[in-house]
Protein backbone atom coordinates (compact mmCIF):
# COMPACT_ATOMS: atom_id res chain seq x y z
CA UNK A 1 0.00 0.00 0.00
CA UNK A 2 1.57 3.28 -1.01
CA UNK A 3 1.22 6.73 1.18
CA UNK A 4 -1.42 8.00 -1.02
CA UNK A 5 -3.64 4.35 -0.54
CA UNK A 6 -6.12 3.97 1.81
CA UNK A 7 -6.85 0.52 3.00
CA UNK A 8 -10.33 -0.55 1.81
CA UNK A 9 -13.07 0.10 4.28
CA UNK A 10 -17.04 -0.58 3.46
CA UNK A 11 -20.52 0.41 5.32
CA UNK A 12 -21.35 -2.07 8.32
CA UNK A 13 -24.82 -2.61 7.14
CA UNK A 14 -23.80 -2.98 3.43
CA UNK A 15 -21.32 -5.93 4.66
CA UNK A 16 -23.64 -7.79 6.74
CA UNK A 17 -26.57 -7.48 3.92
CA UNK A 18 -23.41 -8.83 0.95
CA UNK A 19 -22.68 -11.29 3.61
CA UNK A 20 -25.50 -12.91 3.69
CA UNK A 21 -26.99 -12.25 7.53
CA UNK A 22 -29.51 -10.03 6.54
CA UNK A 23 -31.71 -10.29 3.21
CA UNK A 24 -32.22 -6.52 3.09
CA UNK A 25 -29.95 -3.54 3.96
CA UNK A 26 -33.08 -2.51 6.13
CA UNK A 27 -33.15 -5.73 8.27
CA UNK A 28 -29.22 -5.52 8.67
CA UNK A 29 -29.59 -1.24 9.73
CA UNK A 30 -32.59 -2.36 12.05
CA UNK A 31 -30.23 -4.90 14.03
CA UNK A 32 -27.11 -2.49 14.22
CA UNK A 33 -29.64 -0.19 15.82
CA UNK A 34 -31.15 -2.72 18.29
CA UNK A 35 -27.95 -3.50 19.70
CA UNK A 36 -27.61 -6.97 17.85
CA UNK A 37 -23.93 -6.06 16.34
CA UNK A 38 -20.91 -5.30 17.72
CA UNK A 39 -17.88 -4.23 15.74
CA UNK A 40 -14.77 -4.86 18.08
CA UNK A 41 -16.89 -5.43 21.11
CA UNK A 42 -18.62 -1.69 21.11
CA UNK A 43 -22.23 -0.90 19.65
CA UNK A 44 -21.97 0.75 16.07
CA UNK A 45 -24.44 2.51 13.91
CA UNK A 46 -24.85 1.42 10.07
CA UNK A 47 -22.65 3.81 8.38
CA UNK A 48 -19.33 2.98 10.49
CA UNK A 49 -17.29 1.96 7.87
CA UNK A 50 -15.45 -1.46 8.65
CA UNK A 51 -12.22 -3.17 7.31
CA UNK A 52 -10.19 -6.33 6.71
CA UNK A 53 -9.53 -7.55 10.05
CA UNK A 54 -12.59 -6.21 11.85
CA UNK A 55 -14.67 -8.13 14.71
CA UNK A 56 -18.21 -8.49 14.52
CA UNK A 57 -20.58 -10.04 17.25
CA UNK A 58 -24.05 -11.06 15.74
CA UNK A 59 -27.05 -11.99 17.29
CA UNK A 60 -29.93 -12.88 15.08
CA UNK A 61 -33.22 -14.61 17.12
CA UNK A 62 -31.34 -17.25 19.62
CA UNK A 63 -27.97 -17.11 17.82
CA UNK A 64 -24.56 -15.76 17.98
CA UNK A 65 -21.77 -15.53 15.44
CA UNK A 66 -18.44 -14.43 16.48
CA UNK A 67 -16.15 -13.58 12.92
CA UNK A 68 -13.63 -11.80 11.88
CA UNK A 69 -14.13 -9.33 8.26
CA UNK A 70 -11.80 -11.29 5.80
CA UNK A 71 -12.75 -9.83 2.29
CA UNK A 72 -14.94 -6.53 1.43
CA UNK A 73 -17.05 -7.57 -1.50
CA UNK A 74 -17.58 -4.80 -4.39
CA UNK A 75 -21.49 -6.81 -4.80
CA UNK A 76 -23.67 -9.14 -3.06
CA UNK A 77 -22.56 -13.00 -4.26
CA UNK A 78 -24.29 -16.21 -3.86
CA UNK A 79 -24.54 -17.43 -0.25
CA UNK A 80 -21.79 -20.38 -1.63
CA UNK A 81 -19.66 -17.12 -2.25
CA UNK A 82 -20.30 -15.22 1.47
CA UNK A 83 -19.47 -17.41 3.51
CA UNK A 84 -15.90 -16.62 2.52
CA UNK A 85 -16.32 -13.17 3.72
CA UNK A 86 -15.80 -14.09 7.21
CA UNK A 87 -13.91 -16.68 9.62
CA UNK A 88 -16.06 -17.62 12.77
CA UNK A 89 -14.20 -18.43 15.70
CA UNK A 90 -14.20 -22.21 16.38
CA UNK A 91 -15.98 -21.16 20.58
CA UNK A 92 -18.95 -19.30 17.73
CA UNK A 93 -19.35 -22.34 15.59
CA UNK A 94 -19.54 -25.19 18.09
CA UNK A 95 -21.92 -22.84 20.40
CA UNK A 96 -24.70 -22.37 17.65
CA UNK A 97 -24.33 -25.68 16.26
CA UNK A 98 -25.13 -26.74 20.41
CA UNK A 99 -27.80 -24.48 20.92
CA UNK A 100 -29.44 -25.50 16.97
CA UNK A 101 -29.52 -29.35 18.31
CA UNK A 102 -30.77 -28.16 21.70
CA UNK A 103 -33.62 -26.00 20.12
CA UNK A 104 -34.30 -29.25 17.14
CA UNK A 105 -35.08 -31.46 19.94
CA UNK A 106 -37.21 -28.74 21.73
CA UNK A 107 -39.07 -28.70 18.63
CA UNK A 108 -39.26 -32.16 18.34
CA UNK A 109 -40.36 -33.07 21.61
CA UNK A 110 -43.30 -30.10 21.95
CA UNK A 111 -46.78 -30.99 21.61
CA UNK A 112 -48.38 -30.35 18.16
CA UNK A 113 -51.77 -29.07 18.51
CA UNK A 114 -54.87 -30.88 16.52
CA UNK A 115 -55.20 -28.80 12.91
CA UNK A 116 -58.51 -28.64 11.65
CA UNK A 117 -61.68 -28.66 13.47
CA UNK A 118 -62.23 -31.35 16.15
CA UNK A 119 -63.19 -35.01 16.14
CA UNK A 120 -66.61 -36.44 16.86
CA UNK A 121 -64.21 -37.88 19.82
CA UNK A 122 -62.80 -34.68 20.87
CA UNK A 123 -65.77 -33.03 20.42
CA UNK A 124 -67.55 -35.50 23.11
CA UNK A 125 -64.57 -34.57 25.29
CA UNK A 126 -65.20 -31.17 25.11
CA UNK A 127 -68.81 -31.17 25.67
CA UNK A 128 -68.43 -33.13 29.24
CA UNK A 129 -66.35 -30.67 30.52
CA UNK A 130 -68.24 -27.97 29.56
CA UNK A 131 -71.54 -29.26 30.88
CA UNK A 132 -70.53 -29.91 34.59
Amino acid sequence: MNAGERAPEMRLDKWLWAARFFKTRQLAIEAINGGKVHLNGQRTKPGKTVTVGSRLIIHKESLEWQIEIRELPKQRRPASEAVNFYQESEASLLNRQRQMEEQRLLRAAAPRPAQGKPSKRDRRMIHSFTRK
